[in-house]
């Protein structure tokens, strides 16, 4: 099943986000290879694709996981959760109807 994983920053998080990066990027690319995921990416603070200093509030994930229990697990052991990134995270099936 699809699951969505919505992942709120903490205020000022782009110095964080710059240092653990890579490895929540190997997390994501790991997804990918496996075929699992759908979509991933980060919103930006201004209504720009480059926010540059101006930096996130969050990211989008949705992707495949056998259970909400493994969703949750998964969002639960992302880089950025250890480096304090994310001030709240939030793990919901989703149910694609479009396109």
């Amino acid at each position: 099943m699809l699951y969505i994983i919505y992942s709120e920053d903490v205020q000022n998080s782009l110095p964080l986000r710059k240092q653990s990066r890579p490895a929540h990027l190997q997390r994501v690319e790991a997804l990918k290879t496996a075929g699992r995921l759908v979509l991933a990416g980060p919103c930006p603070a201004i209504d720009n694709e480059d926010p540059g200093e101006a930096g996130f509030t969050g990211s989008l994930i949705v992707a495949e996981f056998d259970s909400l229990a493994e969703a949750q697990l998964w969002a639960d052991t992302d880089p950025y959760i250890t480096a304090g990134v994310y001030a709240k995270v939030t793990v919901k099936p989703y149910k694609k109807v479009l396109p």
